[in-house]
């Protein structure tokens, strides 16, 4: 599996924690950065993450920024991402379960980072399920 990450200086600390996590279980990060906590714009760090999982480059993606908010809007601009602000565990799987989330954006002031390791899991782990959430899916592409 293939993951590609972005995230702005709000994120980046969190950013790192994920990423050593999923080298840790063996998967291949593409990290676009950013690569320090100075200040930066989450747009040029969070698209190109959500280009390569439309591209299939990545299988999916993670977005960090302060609020999670911005990552979400920002990876929903590219068609065929399917972006979740993800604050919780639960959030994290209906949005693989429900809506077949493709990214996800995580918020580093919002969520301490016990929580965001089993978001990460758990989004990870998650399975979707189809039948009538397949048909709600086709209509939002």
């Amino acid at each position: 599996m293939v993951i590609s990450i972005g995230a702005d200086h709000a994120g980046f600390k969190v950013k790192e924690m994920v990423k050593k996590i999923l080298l840790e279980k063996g998967i291949e990060v593409i990290d676009h950065g950013t690569f320090t906590p100075d200040s930066v714009d989450y747009p040029d760090y969070i698209r190109p993450a959500a280009l390569d999982v439309a591209k299939g480059i990545a299988e999916k993606g993670i977005g960090v920024c302060g609020s999670g908010i911005g990552a979400a809007i920002t990876a929903n601009k590219v068609k065929g991402i399917r972006a979740a602000q993800v604050l919780d565990v639960e959030m994290a799987r209906l949005s693989v379960e429900h809506n077949n989330a493709n990214f996800i954006a995580l918020a580093e002031r919002l969520t301490n980072e016990n929580e965001i390791k089993k978001i990460v899991e758990t989004w990870l782990n998650s399975k979707f399920e189809g039948g009538r959430h397949q048909r709600r899916v086709d209509k939002i592409e």
